[in-house]
This record gives C-alpha cells, structure tokens and sequence, in this order.
C-alpha cells in the first residue's frame, strides 16, 4: 500500500469508529464530534473507558495494535454495563462490531467509576498474560531479540550452539512493515506450519533512530534477501515473503556503501588494501594437512578441531550393530575383500557403544585430511613434528564456481577469486549497459521496484531507455567467518539497508553437540556471558555474574535475620 492508501484506509477505519461509538461517547457526557476526530477520538476513549492516555500509542504501533484492539472494543462494552462472557466473545469475534449493537439498539448507561480489577481469577490470568505478551512483543520487536546461532558460517568467531542477544537499537529499530502478524513469533506457526502473517496489507519502510551505523567487520543480522524458503529442508515451491518475514541471518559485514571490494586467494581487499579483522575474529579456511605417518585424529582433537570426518574399518555387521551405530555412522563403503570402511563425524563412536556392541573396529589415519582451520591452528599444527606441511586450499583465479553472484558467464568468480566489485551507495549513479547489468538488476528489479527490459543493446527501466542507474538506498557486502563453509553474499550478492535486523551484543549461553539433541548438549563455560563485538578478544562477564548472583542470596539472608531479630 502506498501513501494515499494508507491516508484512505485510516479515514475509512475513523468513520467506520464514529459510526459505531458516537452515541456512547455522548452517554458518556462527551460531544459527538469527539468520536469523528483522529488520534483525539482515542485520547477521549481512553478517558471514557478509564485507562491511561498513553494507551494511545499503543494502538499505532504494528502487531501491539492487533494485541491491543480486543482488549479496547471489550473495555468500552463493559464500560456501559456489558460484562457478560458471552458478549466479551462477541465483541472479539466480531472484531469490534458488536459496538455498532450497543450503541444503537441496547439503552446502557455509562459506569463512570467502574472496578478496573478481574473479577475472577480467570480474568487476572489472562491479564496478567496480555500484560506480558505486550511487553514482551515491544521488547523483541523494538529493543532485543534472541537469537541462535544454527549453523557454522561464523565459526570460529560465533560457535553453533551459541544462544545471543541481538540489539535492534543500536541501528534503529526497523519498525514491522507487515500489519497483520501473530507476536512473538517469526514466519511459520510453531506445530502447525502455516505462515504467522498475511502479506497484506504492508507498511513502507521506517528505520527509528539509532546511535551508530553498520560499519565495516560488525557482525549483522539481516534478512536473508534470497529468502523464497517456506520450510527449510524440504523440497517444494519458492514463496514470496515480506522483507520482516525472511528469515534472518547472521554474518560479518565486510563491504560499507561506496567501497570497492575484491576477495583474493580469500581474502577481503578493500579499495585495494586488505581487510583487517578484530581479534575477536576467528575466521577458518579449508586447508590440506599432510603427514607421512597419518594425521591423526588425537592431534585434530588435541588442537579443539572438530570439523572433520573419521573413517574406521570394520568386519561385517550384524543388524544388532547396524543399530546400534546408526546414529553415529554418516556414509560406509564395502571394500573388495568384503571389510566395511564406517565414516563419522570428528566425535567418532563412543568407547561404550564400541563395548556394547562388540565391534572390531580399526581407524583409519590417511596421510592427508581436509580440514577447516584457524590461523592459530595452522601455527600450532607447523610446530608438530608428526606433521609434515599444511596447505590453504584455493581456487584458482578464473575458474567459475557454482550457482555464485552474479549466476554471469561474463564473471567467472569462486569463493576464493571474486571481484573487483562496487558496494552501491544511495544516491550513487553507475554507468548501465549489458556487462554491469548482472551486477545491478536484482537491486534494479526487486529491491528498487523497477520493471527492466533489454532489447538488443539497450536497457529499459520502467519503460523508458536508461545508460545510468542511481541508487535509492544503501547497499552491504556479508560473509561469514568460515570462509570456505558459508553461503553469504558471494552467492546471492548485497544485502539491501531495509533488511538490516540488528547487532549481536552478547552471548549468554552456549552449547556444544547443539545439533545432536539435548541430551548431548554441554555448556561451553568459557562463552557464556561473553561479548561478541570490538577490537579485542572476546570478553567474558559470567565469574562478575555468579559473584553477583551469590552478594544477592548472601545479602537477602542477612536481611532476612535482621528483620525477624526486629
């Protein structure tokens, strides 16, 4: 819906309120043309009903109003008399409309001094219920929001099974741009797996004043701007989801409006200088290790290294086994002299599970494993002696990788070898002609609302023969700290300003094997309560917590016994 829509749609609603109320509000001891008067009628309803002014924000904010509107249309009934169970429902049921009875078919007087307090503990269970709902949604929605890391990108710098705070205030909130959504929920309702939304009608986007901008090397979460995914994992038709329904990912912003951003052997350069990340980064590339006596996974272990894959031999299993190591088993192979070769993730097979079942099992230690590893970790691994050399992996400069931005022939980049490319600016012009066009029409098309055509050599944009472009936001360049694991902007290019989320600022929780269920979950005590920005090394608040957590308890007691000596 566009500005003059909107303006429609709101008169609408203001007359649609004068004629179901006007005659309440003059029962009331109010004039008529007080209910016809936008914003003001509200101001004035709230006086009728008895509750405090500032519940006239309320009603104007996205997703609270859908909260806050039953609980109006139940308060104004009840405020001339009707307190049955069964009207509450009607009012709600017919969203509001039953007023339109009241007030012209029903003789109600005005209870000016009505009790404000539930009757019955049903009622102060549900209030206290919409009171925490609204809090909350306002809090999720426009302050904090929790957030779980679910995959590796960011590893090492955010782990799988880190639980975060992301802040929305630090850029400014971006307030709800679909009207109509259930709260505290994002895309999907949980168990029923049907969309928590309706795709009309939308409001423009608004960005609410922040104290800072995303920078370069912040860690941002976004929406996902490729997102067409209804369920994840299964295999369907691609839908078209409002942008603060996409869903949300997390990643290192590396490229800011205006730059000129190239990634070489990896490595981000900008305007031509590379990239310096803050030591709280941990990024990991995929390297070769290579050791003539077999590169054990003790040492892969020892180092904290956990993405790799064991291979065991073993003898021919019976169905027992088979089931006992379903679990753990993620491939075999069957070798020519009929032994079976088992292939695990780097946790391997649990002694005991090897007791149990009885299996003869032998690992296989390779000469060369490919692994992901830190900067610290290649150091560590060049000083074993065990270990003959270790080798980044690179794709070679001109070889064109898979299903990459900008899906041209005429740019055969790869996640190694990428660019140079311009960070589009707002206000920015860029030249447009066939070669640029790749880079730009999705900006051009989708996220600028443009219809483009080509015929021949020349481009059309809404219509009209156009050889430049000028950009009407800002635009960012995202990747994740796991170089060689992420799917991140070198797949599905920028990542427009509106679909920016928020900063994580905080990791309050933290767990290992977060993927294998929760009973295999172990709490990473070196993370909880760690920060997750800045220049320097990760800093962790959870020991000035617990002393915290124990001056209270301590205090509280001593308090408690200076009272009863009183």
């Amino acid at each position: 819906m566009n500005g003059t829509q909107w303006i429609i749609f709101i008169l609408i609603v203001q007359v649609i309120h004068f004629l179901g109320t006007w005659k309440l509000y003059v029962k009331a001891g109010r004039k008529a043309w007080e209910a016809a008067i936008p914003v003001y009628n509200a101001i004035v309803l709230m006086q009728i009903i008895n509750r405090p002014k500032w519940w006239v924000i309320l009603l104007f904010i996205p997703i609270i109003n859908l909260l806050m509107f039953p609980v109006i249309w139940v308060e104004t009934i009840r405020s001339f008399g009707r307190n049955s169970k069964l009207e509450t429902w009607i009012v709600v049921l017919t969203l509001g409309l039953y007023i339109y009875y009241v007030n012209y078919t029903l003789d109600v007087k005005y209870i000016e001094d009505r009790s404000l307090h539930p009757t019955t503990a049903a009622g102060e269970w549900v209030s206290s219920i919409l009171f925490a709902v609204v809090a909350a949604t306002l809090v999720h929605t426009y302050f904090i929001q929790p957030y779980v890391i679910p995959t590796g990108s960011l590893e090492r710098t955010l782990r799988v099974g880190d639980f975060l705070f992301v802040s929305k205030f630090h850029y400014g909130a971006r307030t709800p741009m679909t009207t109509v959504a259930a709260p505290m929920v994002h895309d999907t309702l949980p168990g029923l797996g049907i969309p928590s939304y309706l795709k009309k009608p939308q409001l423009p986007y608004f960005r609410l004043p922040g104290f800072t901008k995303v920078e370069r090397n912040d860690i941002v979460v976004f929406s996902w701007p490729a997102d067409t995914v209804r369920v994840f994992f299964k295999k369907e038709k691609g839908v078209d989801k409002p942008i603060d329904k996409k869903s949300n990912y997390v990643k290192r912003c590396v490229g800011v409006p205006g730059d000129s951003l190239e990634v070489r052997n990896g490595y981000v350069f900008i305007n031509g200088k590379q990239l310096e990340l803050p030591k709280s980064a941990k990024p990991q590339f995929d390297y070769d290790i290579y050791s003539s006596k077999g590169v054990s996974s003790r040492t892969l272990d020892n180092l904290g290294i956990t993405d790799f894959t064991r291979k065991y031999q073993s003898s021919p299993l019976n169905q027992d086994q088979v089931n006992g190591l379903r679990s753990y088993i993620m491939g075999f192979n069957q070798t020519e002299n009929g032994q079976l070769e088992l292939y695990t993730k780097g946790s391997g097979i649990p002694a005991n599970v090897i007791s149990k079942y009885r299996l003869a099992l032998k690992e296989i230690t390779d000469r060369k494993r490919t692994v992901p590893l830190t900067a610290d970790m290649v150091s560590s691994l060049g000083k074993n002696p065990d270990i003959d050399s270790v080798v980044q992996i690179v794709a070679e400069k001109g070889r064109r990788g898979i299903n990459l931005f900008p899906q041209s022939p005429d740019y055969p980049w790869n996640y190694s070898q990428l660019g140079p490319i311009y960070i589009p600016q707002k206000g920015a012009t860029v030249d447009l002609n066939l070669k640029v066009l790749p880079l730009y029409k999705k900006i051009i098309k989708e996220y600028e609302k443009n219809e483009i055509s080509v015929s021949g050599n020349q481009i059309s944009i809404n219509g009209s023969p156009a050889t430049t472009y000028t950009f009407k936001q800002d635009y960012f360049w995202m990747m994740g700290d796991n170089r060689d694991h992420s799917e991140d902007s070198r797949a599905w290019g920028y990542v427009p300003e509106n679909h920016i989320v928020g900063t994580p600022i905080f990791i309050w929780m933290s767990f290992d094997n977060f993927t294998e269920g929760i009973s295999n979950w172990r709490p990473r005590w070196d993370r909880i309560f760690t920060t997750v920005n800045g220049d320097g090394e990760p800093q962790s608040y959870f020991k000035y917590f617990l002393i915290l957590l124990v001056a209270y308890f301590v205090g509280n007691w001593f308090w408690k016994r200076k009272k009863e000596k009183k």
